[in-house]
């Protein structure tokens, strides 16, 4: 069900659907804000993406992989200096703080608003699947049925806890890809003491105060990296593939252009059914549940045209003539008297014929 055509729309439309939220951050994040899409805003976040890009790029290993959080911290300086971030909110409360179980009384059950719940649940799923597949492509790891469903029943464990103290459901952080992509730490333990000081820091509100302070407009200058990394990760897994000769091309464009659907025009599913507007309302699943679909109905179910063609073949199949040496590129090699390309595909070797040849006869040597 996961191909990598599949993974790569899936991880492309992450990015692209992203893109919108960085650049409403960049604006400064409250469109009603009087200073909504201003220069001094847009000024701010475009330091913060020049400051990620100097760091990544002059920077040692260790200063590279920290490049967007040292950005984001001299950021909120350079606006704290300019007089574009107010602390002055962070003393007020309490220092230390507790969620009281069942704050909003005991739980009530209807069925109306569990069967919409569950629905929700499902998009959420869709989405939770698709960020597990994206990192495990951007760190290289095969995600199999068995790593999915551990991913999924940990989100849905904790969704079962987090009504009690007053949360929501839980769901992975698609913005989180992009981090994974930019600093290219992977290990677990790394993960697992990020949550350990996340659940340290819920017990903190005085911390909470200090992180909500930060700019927006600092927030977006680093997430125009992030979730661009995220869509430039599923165009390299889309890069792995085979165009030729089949339905690859419609399904990744016909999956996308779904996907863009809620960005392009928010109010397109307004006068759909509720259900179906709720699951296609996300880019995400939208575009998660087109790709398998169509994935299963041009790929795996072959009824009809058994060669697949189309219109929108990507390019004809590549055949090299004897004489053609000049044609070879980078990644290719002879293999038992074989050529393959650098994707272990085979390159037909076609005999040398007159130009007048309706066909030319293909030879293996």
């Amino acid at each position: 069900f996961f191909p990598p055509l599949v993974t790569g729309i899936v991880i492309t439309t992450i990015g692209l659907t992203l893109m919108p939220v960085a650049a409403r951050w960049a604006m400064g994040g409250n469109s009603r804000a009087a200073d909504f899409g201003s220069m001094s805003n847009i000024g701010l976040a475009a330091l913060t993406l020049v400051l990620v890009l100097l760091l990544s790029k002059i920077g040692s290993a260790t200063i590279s992989r920290l490049s967007i959080l040292l950005a984001m911290v001299i950021g909120t300086v350079i606006a704290v200096f300019l007089g574009m971030a107010d602390f002055s909110g962070v003393t007020q409360g309490p220092m230390f703080g507790f969620p009281t179980p069942f704050h909003f009384g005991m739980p009530t059950f209807h069925v109306a608003a569990i069967i919409s719940m569950c629905i929700v649940v499902m998009v959420t799923l869709v989405e939770t699947s698709a960020d597990i597949l994206a990192v495990g492509e951007i760190i290289d790891t095969k995600v199999d049925s068995k790593r999915l469903g551990n991913g999924l029943r940990a989100d849905m464990l904790s969704s079962m806890f987090a009504p009690i103290f007053g949360s929501f459901t839980q769901s992975a952080f698609a913005q989180n890809v992009g981090l994974v992509a930019v600093t290219g730490v992977k290990s677990r333990f790394v993960v697992a003491t990020g949550g350990l000081f996340l659940v340290v820091l819920g017990l903190l509100p005085f911390m909470g105060r200090v992180i909500a302070a930060v700019p927006t407009s600092v927030l977006g200058g680093a997430g125009i990296v992030l979730f661009g990394t995220v869509a430039a990760s599923g165009i390299r897994t889309l890069s792995k593939v085979d165009y030729r000769n089949n339905m690859n091309l419609i399904i990744v464009a016909t999956s996308i252009g779904f996907g863009m659907i809620p960005i392009a025009a928010p109010s397109f599913y307004d006068h759909f059914p509720s259900w179906f507007a709720t699951i296609f309302h996300s880019g995400i699943s939208s575009s998660a549940i087109m790709a398998i679909l169509l994935n299963l109905a041009f790929n795996h179910f072959t009824a009809g045209n058994s060669d697949q063609q189309s219109v929108f073949v990507a390019g004809t199949e590549r055949s090299l003539c004897f004489r053609d040496v000049s044609e070879l590129r980078d990644g290719d090699y002879f293999k038992g008297g074989k050529l393959f390309d650098a994707q272990g595909r085979e390159i037909p070797l076609v005999a040398e014929v007159s130009k007048k040849a309706a066909k030319p006869q293909t030879t293996e040597v």
